[in-house]
């Protein structure tokens, strides 16, 4: 992977961040993007070195994802992996149907689906010409069961796994793409929303109840993020890798829509 060229949307904090790490551990250059989170972006870019650059695009806006592929190719040349990331919810108990607005859906779909349909679509022609062009998107087991932060937040992650399909297929053989399907990820927004100890708690909760027995951190999604843009697994496309440390085992999920993190 030495030499290759990534865009990680949403690259300054948790998920992206950790796989920017990764990624650059094994000599691949990346694009870390951000909307709003500049100084994460920024920090993480002097922190990795060289080979890293922070760009700031708003990618629910298709300039912006056209204009942020452009910056990666006229830096570095080429552009071999995408990596979308960025997202959102709006947590909302799935029993409660008044919670959520019309705007709540369109808001959330924006970005966590259409907005990675645009990076790809931005991206295809720099992929096709790298010898392993590789996507992976980040859904959530959300979209897999239904269940997570909001029945919004569940139906775009189930459209981007269906998309995920949709594009492996008919952009083969020259780009694989491929998802993860986190579950709960102790991400630093756990520990900003409820501090340092009230997210140890948290994680301690989530492990008891996981066959695994551990709450998922960062750098444990950005492994088999890793893993599907890494050559060696250019037989796999159309695939979406969950990462839930066993919890979809649990056969009474189904029974309780609500529960689950993104």
């Amino acid at each position: 992977m030495r030499g290759s060229v990534a865009i990680v949307t949403g690259g300054g904090t948790g998920i992206g961040a950790a796989v920017v790490r990764r990624l650059a551990a094994r000599g691949v250059a990346c694009v870390i993007n951000y909307a709003h989170s500049r100084a994460d972006a920024e920090a993480l870019a002097a922190e990795v070195g060289e080979g890293a650059i922070a760009a700031q695009a708003d990618i629910v806006d298709d300039a912006a994802c056209r204009a942020l592929v452009a910056a990666a190719t006229e830096r570095f040349g080429r552009v071999d992996f995408l990596v979308n990331n960025a997202g959102r919810t709006k947590h909302v108990a799935h029993e409660k149907l008044d919670g959520l607005e019309a705007e709540d859906f369109i808001d959330i779909y924006r970005l966590n689906t259409v907005a990675a349909f645009q990076m790809i679509r931005a991206a295809a022609p720099a992929l096709s010409a790298s010898p392993h062009g590789a996507v992976v998107n980040v859904a959530s087991v959300a979209g897999l069961h239904g269940i997570g932060s909001s029945v919004a937040y569940a139906a775009s992650k189930g459209a981007l796994i269906t998309m995920t399909q949709s594009l492996a297929r008919v952009l083969a053989p020259g780009i694989r793409v491929n998802a993860v399907a986190p579950g709960y990820v102790g991400t630093g927004w756990f520990e900003k929303t409820l501090g340092a100890e009230g997210k140890a708690a948290l994680d301690a909760r989530i492990a008891a109840a996981t066959p695994m027995a551990m709450a998922p951190q960062a750098e444990d999604i950005a492994a088999p993020i890793e893993m599907l843009l890494d050559p060696a697994t250019r037989a796999i496309t159309g695939e979406t890798w969950r990462v839930d440390a066993g919890t979809h085992l649990d056969v009474g999920l189904s029974r309780r829509p609500g529960r689950g993190m993104e």
